[in-house]
């Protein structure tokens, strides 16, 4: 595994999420063009600002040791205290995870998982859940690999 710093993110480091956000997107634009638009982004500059200003929404970033960022993983805490029909139980939800195309197979993506798993158990977090495509396999792969499990599934029908 390389030499790698895994941190909060801040504003420093928005033109490079930016550029992993539109990697991510085009992953998905191409494995569903009927739902992501090619070339474009989940968030934009202004909302990756109000995002790390928000402490429930912690971005990690994983840098090499000369500080250029290789991945990113958005979570957000979510508390279930005040729900009438879930237990009461703390989540990290990981929003988007995503590793620099460049710096795939090489641990990563496992160590910035690792990191969010740590940060989720000092927190007192129950579980930790993410989304994953059935357009791209190799998330889910990776995701199976890291030892997670479906526990539920979302279903369409195209019309």
């Amino acid at each position: 595994m390389p030499d790698l710093e895994i941190r909060r993110a801040n504003t420093d480091d928005i033109p490079a999420i930016m550029k992993l956000l539109h990697q991510v997107n085009d992953v998905h634009a191409e494995g569903r063009p009927d739902l992501f638009i090619e070339g474009k982004t989940k968030y934009t500059p202004e909302e990756l600002e109000q995002i790390l200003a928000d402490g429930a929404r912690p971005i990690f970033v994983t840098a090499d040791s000369d500080g250029t960022v290789l991945g990113y993983a958005f979570c957000v805490i979510e508390d279930h205290a005040g729900s009438t029909n879930l237990q009461p139980i703390t989540t990290l939800y990981i929003d988007d995870l995503c590793v620099d195309e460049n710096a795939r197979g090489k641990h990563v993506g496992t160590a910035l998982y690792q990191h969010v798993i740590d940060y989720a158990r000092e927190r007192g977090c129950h579980n930790v859940t993410l989304n994953a495509w059935a357009a791209n396999p190799k998330a889910v792969k990776f995701y199976e690999h890291l030892g997670l499990s479906v526990y539920k599934y979302g279903m369409e029908q195209i019309l």
